[in-house]
């Protein structure tokens, strides 16, 4: 899907890491919420509160999921799930385009 249809877009973006990951939310009309947003070349660790799902529309990088020692090689188009209360670890090779689906 390239497109979203029937949202609601919160103005203000989420800033992380000096502003080098950033994204904005997404409102949709059954209640679910995702972000769209950008990384740049760094290397980051992320917590979760919900599943996540990341889909990497371009870019490219490694990813250390919860529970591995692993790294694993994401060139999109691709995309990985994060279970809920947990940390994953990126580090991000090019400038990449992400959206990231909370799942309840």
């Amino acid at each position: 899907m390239s497109q979203f249809n029937n949202v609601t877009v919160e103005k203000n973006a989420n800033v992380y890491f000096g502003g080098n990951v950033t994204s904005r939310t997404l409102h949709f009309e059954d209640g679910s919420i995702k972000t769209l947003g950008i990384m740049l070349p760094g290397e980051y660790t992320f917590n979760t509160g919900d599943k996540e799902i990341m889909e990497i529309m371009s870019g490219e990088m490694e990813v250390q999921l919860p529970d591995s020692s692993e790294w694993i090689s994401i060139i999109a188009p691709q995309s990985f799930d994060v279970p809920p209360k947990s940390a994953f670890h990126l580090k991000v090779k090019t400038i990449s385009d992400y959206c990231c689906s909370f799942v309840k």
